[in-house]
């Protein structure tokens, strides 16, 4: 097993959600987030993703599009993504252009990535409407078709139920050819039709088990059938828990848990959730994901904004892998 994995590229992306920085005014929040993502580029991540709220209650949340971009200067290998862009939040038009011109600044280093929505609040306040599920993913799928469109065409036309486009031009084009990786998020069996129609990648958040994972394979598989879709041209990808705890001792992973279990689970409930232990320990869990043909780790580390725990899993996990 372990020189058929040799022979894979095994890639790991680092979430850095705008809760992991709330103790941080927000200068000091941009700061921090600047010094964590070139100590992942230092590390060898392949990707750092933000995630797209823009508000929660009052807390101070950086738009990251726009982070994104300050962000490309200041690096320069670390791909940079989205986790995921709601694609109510902005017309795909224009999601379309802001796409192509990071691609281009960061010297083509976008990962495109985009769902659906979930937060009415934030929707409703920002006055984008907050239609059912089957609008928003209807919706989502239609947009995939304006930013492929305009990503790959001289001129992009479309007369859709959400949006119409006549004679677009998008110049110039993502320097990633045909256009920037495209991950879906979302694993509800309506968004899987998206997925098999557009992404080079899906993303399906924390599953509760591997077996829930291989039954989300099996139902993604039908629907690549459906749309006459290669289901390997597809990347896999996993979360192999909601949070990396990870630490070279299990007294220091006792502490973490005694900090970040909020909800007060019993330990082992709330192993189950997260990727948790030692090095040794998550190379076995991610195991199990790479002879499923996984590729690609989307990981969260607990302990942010502290770097501890995004070193010692690129020293003592991924580098093994």
């Amino acid at each position: 097993m372990l020189e058929a994995m040799a022979l894979v590229k095994l890639k790991f992306g680092a979430f850095l959600p705008f809760y992991a920085f709330q103790t941080k005014t927000p200068t000091e929040y941009f700061s921090v987030l600047k010094d964590i993502v070139l100590e992942c580029e230092h590390c060898g991540y392949d990707a750092v993703w933000l995630d797209d709220h823009l508000m929660y209650n009052e807390w101070p949340i950086l738009e990251p599009w726009t982070t994104l971009a300050a962000l490309s200067s200041l690096t320069s290998k670390i791909r940079l993504g989205t986790m995921v862009t709601c694609n109510q939040h902005r017309n795909p038009a224009l999601l379309a252009k802001t796409a192509a011109t990071l691609d281009v600044v960061s010297n083509g280093r976008l990962e495109f990535g985009i769902g659906a929505g979930c937060q009415e609040t934030e929707h409703m306040a920002y006055g984008f409407g907050f239609p059912k599920a089957s609008v928003r993913i209807e919706s989502m799928g239609e947009a995939l078709e304006v930013l492929t469109q305009l990503w790959t065409q001289k001129k992009a036309t479309c007369q859709g139920k959400h949006y119409v486009l006549k004679d677009a031009v998008c110049e110039p084009k993502p320097l990633q050819k045909p256009h920037p990786p495209i991950t879906v998020g979302g694993s509800g069996e309506k968004t899987l039709k998206v997925t098999a129609k557009y992404a080079d990648r899906f993303d399906w958040g924390s599953l509760p088990s591997v077996d829930e994972y291989k039954r989300k394979l099996g139902v993604l598989q039908e629907q690549c059938k459906t749309v006459g879709r290669d289901f390997g041209e597809i990347e896999r990808s996993c979360w192999p828990g909601g949070q990396v705890l990870i630490a070279k001792e299990e007294s220091e992973l006792k502490e973490m848990v005694s900090k970040h279990n909020t909800t007060g689970l019993p330990l082992e409930e709330y192993r189950k959730g997260n990727l948790y232990g030692t090095p040794d320990e998550c190379l076995e869990q991610l195991r199990v994901y790479v002879d499923l043909g996984v590729t690609y780790f989307m990981l969260y580390f607990a302990d942010l904004p502290s770097t501890d725990g995004l070193r010692l899993f690129a020293e003592a996990v991924a580098a093994k892998l």
